[in-house]
């Protein structure tokens, strides 16, 4: 019995490359050919655990119809996948995804570790 398509497939044919540029028009944004490759070499999957964003926004990304924070996804996928970096005032030289992710992160008075980057972020020049 046929219950749909098989898990983590597309079609056959298309490469991701190709449905960006189809979408964005031609040349690609740096970061969205990127992360288009990535999504041909390691499928959906592999660039979520990359850049931390879910498979259905890295396809709405693609074919330009994410209607999210795209500044930020330029910058997951720069810190992630192209390497950018930025100078923490607590952790030293890391990537501009990590620090994006830290700035996320709550208050915790149990972590002096936490607390730090918590107030280190509110002042940071790198600060979104």
């Amino acid at each position: 019995m046929n219950r749909g398509p098989v898990k983590n497939s597309r079609p056959v044919g298309r490469s991701f490359v190709e449905k960006a540029t189809e979408a964005w028009g031609s040349p690609l944004p740096d970061w969205i050919e990127e992360l288009a490759r990535v999504a041909d070499a390691e499928g959906l999957g592999g660039a979520e655990k990359r850049i931390d964003y879910s498979r259905s926004a890295i396809s709405q990304i693609l074919a330009f119809k994410y209607m999210g924070d795209l500044p930020r996804v330029e910058q997951m996928v720069r810190g992630a996948l192209m390497a950018a970096t930025v100078d923490c005032p607590v952790l030293g030289e890391i990537g501009r995804d990590r620090c994006l992710t830290e700035q996320k992160e709550p208050f915790r008075a149990t972590s002096r570790h936490r607390a730090q980057l918590f107030h280190a972020c509110k002042t940071c020049p790198q600060r979104r």
